[in-house]
């Protein structure tokens, strides 16, 4: 058996979803190993801290994720806790990925104080959401809405809403069924409607690369399903050079020992939309992640993103 440290640190964001993410790795690993002092290292992320720009215009995801590597890198956390829709395509050198948590729900919710479908919205209401993804399939189906960003931790937006700013708002089922929020969503938006941002729902560990010693003492936290579907989601992004600047999204689920993928990829305003799917071995998740890429940019996938590469967000 493994030794045991006496001691880690895990480095999270300090946004109320972050920390709940990071006190559940916290009991986990209390869990598993009862001796060992587990603390949390609470971190305010650039992404946190720009507020009045949308993501796509900032630098994207990564935002969230920097502060919590510099941590890593001197050596005054351990590990770091993300949600794996926040983790860039491909992460800086000298950092892994060491485990991926049981994906929680991976839909998108639909939440108002109004209204009970996003059918049922008005020609000209207001919906709030920050994705790039989440805008251009709202504007495949729902051209008549009014898409406008929404930045700020999950209260916060929750807030903006109530305040009436927004008709609804689109946010992500896991996030708040995590907080124990999930009696604000008032219906859940199926992959078939909006397919899923590449890891939602999914918790990733971070280390340095260097640190064996903990693959083995963080090994019992990881789902192997889910690490497929989102190694699959991810090798899809990667291939299409996906970011939070790009509307894509993919979502994979396992079956024995298959696993199927959809993935889709958009103009902002949803007017040009490829969306396919493919099954494979769960063996060789990468292998069908670039494969359902390879079948857009057949399609033309190229020809929209060239377009997009032309736009500045």
């Amino acid at each position: 058996m493994q030794n045991t440290p006496k001691k880690l640190v895990i480095a999270s964001r300090e946004s109320a979803l972050a920390m709940w993410q990071a006190k559940h790795i916290q009991s986990r690993l209390q869990g598993l190993y009862p001796d060992c002092d587990v603390q949390i290292l609470g971190m305010t992320t650039t992404g946190d801290q720009i507020l009045d720009s949308p993501l796509a215009r900032i630098g994207g995801k990564g935002l969230f994720v920097k502060e919590l590597e510099i941590a890593l890198e001197n050596g005054s956390a351990d590990l770091a806790v993300h949600s794996m829709k926040d983790v860039p395509m491909n992460l800086p050198e000298g950092f892994v990925l060491a485990a991926t948590g049981e994906r929680e729900d991976p839909r998108d919710a639909f939440v108002s104080n109004d209204f009970a479908h996003l059918a049922d919205l008005p020609v000209g209401s207001v919906v709030g959401t920050s994705s790039l993804r989440r805008q251009s399939q709202l504007q495949a189906r729902f051209p008549h809405l009014k898409i406008e960003s929404l930045r700020g931790n999950l209260q916060t937006r929750l807030r903006k809403l109530d305040e009436g700013q927004y008709a609804a708002i689109i946010l992500a089922a896991a996030g708040l069924i995590r907080l124990g929020l999930g009696d604000r969503i008032r219906d859940f938006i199926t992959p078939e409607q909006s397919i899923p941002a590449v890891g939602q729902g999914a918790l990733g560990i971070e280390i340095r690369a260097d640190r064996k010693d903990l693959r083995p003492i963080l090994a019992p936290l990881n789902h192997p399903d889910t690490e497929a579907s989102v190694l699959a989601e991810r090798a899809f992004s990667r291939a299409l050079a996906g970011s939070c600047t790009v509307p894509l999204g993919a979502y994979a689920t396992t079956d024995g020992d298959t696993i199927a993928i959809a993935g889709f990829v958009a103009s902002v305003d949803g007017k040009q939309m490829l969306r396919e799917k493919l099954t494979g071995p769960k063996a060789n998740p990468d292998e069908l992640g670039k494969a359902l890429a390879e079948k857009l940019v057949a399609l033309g996938a190229d020809k929209i993103l060239a377009a997009l590469d032309h736009i500045k967000p």
